[in-house]
Formats: C-alpha cells, sequence, structure tokens
C-alpha cells in the first residue's frame, strides 16, 4: 500500500529578480513499512523536501498524495487533519513545548484527535517507558539532557501510530554515542507499529540503518 507518493514536485523561491530551484521533478513512492535515509549536505532542500511531504509546504508544482489522497486539492484544515491522522514529524532541536512536562508533550496529539485525557496519559506513559523516561514523565523540558528531549519528541511523533515518520536530522544535536543509541531505539519503535519512515541525516552510519539511501544532486533525487 502506498502511503507517500511525489509526482514531479518542483519548489522554486524568488530572490530578488532571480528564481531559485530547490527541488526539480522528484517523483517516488513510500509504500507500508519502508524506510528511506535522505543524505545530502546542508542547503541541498533536504528540509523544504520533508516539509512539502509533511503538506507544511505547498510545492511550486507537482502533486502530494497521502494514503493515496491529492493532499494538493485540500484546504488547510484538511490537511491538518491529514497531518495528526498519518503524519508524526521529529525535529532536530525537539520542539517541546517548556512550559509542559515531558508527559504532556507527548499526549498533545492525541488530545487535538479528542482522545480522553485518561486513555492518552496511557498510551503517553507505555511510550515514554519504552525510551526509557518513566520516571521523568512529570520533569519540564529545561530539567532534561539532550537526548531525554529527542526521546521526549520521539515519543511524541509515535504516539498517534501514525502511516509516516518524517525526522529531519533527529539526532543532528546529539553527541555520537547518544545519537547511535536514540536512533536505534528509534528504529526499534517505527518497526514495531510497521510505519514508513524518511529521515534526513548527515550521518551515513545511521543512514546504512535504513532500506534505502537516496540523496538530492542537482536539485533532483538520486540514489546514494
Amino acid at each position: 500500500m502506498s502511503v507517500l507518493r511525489l509526482n514531479k514536485v518542483c519548489k522554486k523561491f524568488k530572490s530578488g529578480n532571480d528564481t531559485i530551484t530547490v527541488l526539480n521533478n522528484i517523483s517516488f513512492d513510500l509504500q507500508e513499512g519502508e524506510s528511506i535515509a535522505l543524505v545530502a549536505p546542508s542547503g541541498t532542500g533536504k528540509s523544504t523536501l520533508l516539509q512539502i511531504c509533511a503538506t507544511l509546504d505547498i510545492p511550486t508544482s507537482g502533486v502530494i498524495y497521502i494514503n493515496n489522497k491529492n493532499t494538493i486539492q485540500l484546504s488547510d484544515n484538511e490537511k491538518a487533519e491529514i497531518r495528526s491522522k498519518y503524519i508524526g514529524f521529529v525535529y532536530q532541536f525537539h520542539n517541546l513545548l517548556p512550559d509542559f512536562t515531558a508527559i504532556e508533550n507527548v499526549i498533545i496529539p492525541l488530545l487535538i484527535q479528542g482522545v480522553s485525557l485518561k486513555a492518552a496519559n496511557e498510551k503517553a506513559k507505555y511510550l515514554l517507558d519504552n525510551v526509557g523516561l518513566y520516571n521523568r514523565i512529570n520533569n519540564m523540558p529545561k530539567y532534561l539532557s539532550g537526548g531525554e528531549q529527542q526521546r521526549v519528541a520521539i515519543a511524541r511523533a509515535l504516539i498517534s501510530d501514525p502511516k509516516l515518520i518524517l525526522a529531519d536530522e533527529p539526532t543532528g544535536n546529539l553527541d555520537p554515542y547518544t545519537a547511535q543509541k536514540i536512533f536505534e531505539l528509534f528504529l526499534s519503535l517505527v518497526n514495531n507499529i510497521n510505519t514508513s519512515l524518511i529521515v534526513a541525516t548527515h550521518n551515513l552510519e545511521l543512514a546504512e540503518k535504513l532500506q534505502v539511501c537516496v540523496t538530492i544532486n542537482n536539485c533532483e533525487l538520486e540514489l546514494c
């Protein structure tokens, strides 16, 4: 089953009188349970591509299908519903809400979907236990280490059992040892729910753990 499909996606930006092409003719089909590593230098469009895949950015041309639904034709509210139901996003800098505890950060996606507080709390505790943070569930982000904060962000991305996980340099802000451990944990949890995965990373060692490796060369997608 196709979870995410891009058909001839292009992205261009205006810079004064110039037009800058960031992505050109990007097409691929990500099936259920498949994983892709997106390895390319900074400034080549990795984050832009992930934002487009998540319907957070609009391509200049081309079409994005999520669960075989043409997202280009959807309203902003409909896109938000797609993201809430089908997509989990993991950022490099975790983006935790500083005034909420670890467990409160994790349950937010379920509460937005209308899940009861009791059920959301139970699932969040389960996930935080799986990432080794059960004894830190009531801590505010500022009292957690960088690795712990990223584990909270991973739990938050997974709590809705999304069909698609998009991770933008999820371990890029961590030391190599912590990055390795968290990435392995992340992949284990993703495999448990059989979700599809795209990870943008500079780390070739981590990229090798995914099924397919691609890069962006001259604004186009190529196999590594």
